[in-house]
């Protein structure tokens, strides 16, 4: 419940701790599962301190517990094993300080632990964390490699030694943890977000030797898929050997079957690449070649076209062509305009002969009257009337006399 308090009416420390330890005791029992980190046994003492772990998370509390309560099972409990305890909350209220009272204790057994394992599995699979369409592309030849594994272990001389054989110019930004125990999940957590923010580092690879199914648990934890699904960078998982299959594979971009079989799948292989590069060298060469021969012997098969091998040849054919017809049409206009030219004269002669002028030029003349009537009747003048008479060389006036 909420207290009265303020600065000018504070409550003893001493206050605050009985207060603190009634709450707590009316607390009940509860089952409480971790990791055993610390085991005090001392000789003829009638208690056993230990320390209970969370290996997701960096949290632990102290558990006491009578000596025949641990003796049921020390034969299959050490430091390093998972338990399931029976405890009550307790408060020790001269040093402020949280204990659990343990009155059962079990080793949590491989069986449950797989069994666990596979209900895990399937909650994250359903999530859609395991699923290939969120897997990411491994670069081709990444220029910096960021690898977590344990400090001078088998796993990070595997990798280092294989991938540098593979290409020389490769660089790592490693970082040891602990890979097994109460502090791996923690620190393997933090290196691969740290290398994660890395712009720089261009895939990561999680590597570790192999080991029992309690060993590899730390990578079989929900907090490190989880950061592995978050990543940005793409994630190689090599932990083990080619049996172990921890959670970490499921969700990494890329699973490898041992540290030297990620260190093959993320480098290539430089006398592999350089084959390869020949191969395609030789390749490109053949069909420029090829090209080159096929577009010679279409050049070669259009030169040998006679249009092309004697271009004048269809114009010296041609020339003499319209020179006979240029000279057929010569000759025939020329007939033509000889036969018009004849015509001409021949209807200029007739119309000569047939033209009044003619007539007037044989002596003959035309009577017109003042209106310019032509006289053709004698009846149609009379007496004393002014005439005109015209002739060949100009006209004059005639006066009819009777």
């Amino acid at each position: 419940m909420a207290l009265n308090t303020s600065a000018d009416a504070p409550l003893p420390v001493g206050e605050v701790s009985r207060l603190i330890g009634g709450w707590i005791d009316r607390l009940g029992a509860v089952w409480v599962e971790g990791q055993i980190t610390q085991l005090s046994r001392r000789p003829g003492a009638g208690v056993v301190f230990l320390t209970l772990r969370d290996p997701s998370y960096d949290i632990s509390v102290s558990v006491t517990c009578y000596r025949q309560v641990f003796e049921a099972v020390a034969d299959v409990v050490s430091e390093g094993a998972r338990v399931v305890v029976l405890a009550k909350p307790e408060w020790y209220a001269p040093r402020g300080q949280l204990s659990l009272r343990a009155t059962e204790i079990k080793p949590v057994g491989v069986g449950e632990l797989l069994a666990r394992l596979e209900q895990l599995k399937k909650s994250l699979a359903s999530e859609g964390l395991f699923a290939a369409d969120r897997k990411k592309a491994l670069p081709f030849l990444p220029q910096l490699i960021g690898l977590v594994c344990g400090r001078a272990s088998a796993a990070e001389r595997d990798v280092l030694e294989n991938a540098r054989h593979r290409w020389p110019a490769v660089r790592f930004e490693v970082r040891n943890v602990p890979v097994q125990g109460v502090h791996a999940v923690p620190q393997v957590v933090q290196a691969v977000k740290e290398l994660d923010a890395l712009d720089a580092v261009d895939v990561i690879i999680v590597a570790r030797g192999g080991g029992n199914v309690e060993d590899l648990l730390p990578f079989s934890d929900e907090q490190l898929v989880r950061a592995v699904a978050a990543c940005r960078t793409p994630v190689v998982s090599a932990i083990g050997h080619e049996p172990d299959n921890p959670l970490l594979d499921f969700v990494a971009d890329l699973r490898a079957s041992t540290p030297t079989d990620a260190a093959k799948k993320v480098v290539p292989d430089v006398g592999e690449e350089y084959e390869r590069v020949r191969f395609l060298r030789d390749r490109a060469r053949r069909s420029v070649q090829s090209f080159i021969d096929r577009e010679e012997r279409g050049l070669a098969h259009a030169l040998a076209r006679p249009s092309i091998e004697d271009p004048h040849r269809m114009v010296d054919e041609r020339a003499d062509q319209v020179a006979a017809l240029l000279d057929r049409g010569r000759r025939t206009l020329g007939h033509l305009l000889d036969r018009a030219d004849s015509e001409l004269t021949h209807t200029h002669a007739r119309v000569v002969a047939l033209s009044p002028a003619a007539t007037l030029q044989r002596g003959y003349a035309v009577l017109q009257k003042a209106d310019g009537h032509v006289v053709r009747d004698p009846d149609e003048v009379a007496a004393g009337e002014a005439l005109r008479a015209r002739v060949a060389e100009g006209e004059f006036t005639v006066r009819v006399d009777a």
